[in-house]
């Protein structure tokens, strides 16, 4: 009589202590974010110099976008813990440094400038490792619904950073604030210390070697050069059958998207008379229209036909930020926000979830950084773009040409049939 092994049931991400380590550690770390941010930014208009403000509130992205690349070769060569604890830790000493600073003297563009720019270095190795972490600590079947969970702390942390930075700016000046920042670092690293991650299994094998596959190489084999990683990682993305299409999705719809809520919607406000209250209402209804597609992922953890899910919903939001334009007063134009988060947001879950659940897992900080390059570091230059668009032509007609880069995001991902027929673990 043969007996069949029956397979423990996964244990959902919510009640999986790994998982819950990494959210509170990353829902920290993104909190801290806030507050840094905030505090760099009223340390620098502290300094009486507008441009030198403008200086050191740009000064991060530089590195940022330099560096991202490297960020996921060093995630894959080390693995992605090592490299999140270790920049954790470097951006907790470099948030803790500025604030003793402060203490005795005041902040200057120059001091500010070197904190930013290397803040902005070390950012550049935490994210491609921070999103390839959850791949290392959960099964297959449960990426979705942390994806849907990273979401969820992500909205926590805006709506919690940017009150408690303010606080701690009126309480103790930026002195504070990045005191502040720096502890909620320093806190997520016991967190992240208590991490167990799973071996990266099953790496593609090229010319009969196990790509990234480090562990497996003998002495007698030349080891890769950084370089050759990097070449490896990025045609590995372009021969994948999923991974270049949900790139060329990521990079169009998070351009026709980052300009109009960012920089686009302070205009808006302006010339429709909305005002800064205004403005609050719609961001806040974007936000809850995110955070309930985050909800949903979190809840459900899988969505049949992802894939083509993920492609209508950016078709749908796009017409959404068409419309934004459009209306002329604030309570329907924050309801058209929500609908847009809604849609929006659940495309980027889905859209991360089947990253996180195609990549071989030796390739994913690489994969991971790619992403996070057009998100974090390339898609905010299109800034000044956006504006000198809307003072040509005005905020419609900038609106109209955004969603149809957005929306040209999902048309195209519909082309590839991979993409259309692409499905989440069950």
């Amino acid at each position: 009589m043969t007996v069949t092994a029956v397979e423990a049931p996964e244990r959902p991400a919510h009640r999986d202590p790994d998982v819950l380590r990494w959210l509170g550690a990353y829902t920290a770390s993104m909190v801290g974010d806030s507050i840094y941010f905030m505090a760099l930014a009223w340390a620098a208009a502290r300094t009486g110099s507008a441009s030198g403000t403008g200086l050191v509130l740009a000064a991060g992205s530089i590195p940022r976008a330099l560096l991202m690349l490297g960020g996921g070769v060093l995630a894959d060569r080390l693995g992605p813990r090592r490299v999140v604890i270790g920049s954790d830790a470097a951006r907790a000493v470099l948030v803790l440094g500025p604030a003793a600073v402060l203490v005795l003297t005041a902040p200057t563009v120059g001091v500010l400038v070197a904190v930013a720019l290397l803040f902005g270095a070390v950012d550049a190795l935490f994210l491609p490792a921070v999103g390839a972490l959850p791949a290392r600590i959960s099964p297959p079947g449960q990426l979705a619904r942390i994806q849907g969970l990273r979401g969820l702390a992500a909205r926590g942390a805006s709506i919690v950073g940017a009150p408690l930075g303010g606080v701690a700016v009126a309480a103790g000046g930026p002195v504070l604030a990045f005191a502040t920042a720096g502890a909620l670092f320093v806190l997520s690293l016991p967190l992240l210390l208590g991490l167990r991650t799973r071996p990266s299994a099953g790496p593609v094998r090229h010319g009969g070697k196990a790509a990234g596959d480090h562990e497996e190489r003998t002495v007698t084999e030349e080891r890769p050069t950084a370089r050759q990683d990097l070449v490896d990682g990025l045609r590995y993305i372009r021969r994948h059958p999923l991974l270049g299409p949900l790139m060329i999705v990521i990079g169009l719809s998070e351009l026709g998207f980052v300009g109009p809520l960012n920089l686009g919607l302070i205009l808006l406000s302006e010339q429709r008379g909305w005002g800064a209250a205004g403005m609050g209402w719609i961001v806040a209804g974007f936000a809850s229209g995110a955070a309930g597609a985050a909800l949903l992922i979190a809840v459900r953890g899988r969505v049949p036909r992802a894939g083509l899910v993920m492609c209508l919903t950016v078709l749908v939001g796009a017409t959404g930020i068409a419309a934004v334009a459009q209306i002329p007063s604030v309570p329907p134009a924050a309801a058209t926000a929500a609908v847009v988060g809604l849609f929006i947001g659940l495309a980027g879950a889905l859209c991360g979830a089947l990253v996180q659940t195609v990549a071989d897992p030796a390739y994913l900080g690489r994969v991971t950084s790619v992403s996070t390059l057009f998100t974090y570091a390339l898609i905010p230059l299109s800034y000044p773009a956006t504006g000198a668009a809307i003072g040509l032509w005005g905020t419609g007609p900038v609106y109209a040409v955004s969603a149809a880069v957005c929306a040209a995001g999902g048309a195209v991902g519909l082309t590839f049939t991979a993409l259309r027929r692409a499905e989440l673990p069950r």
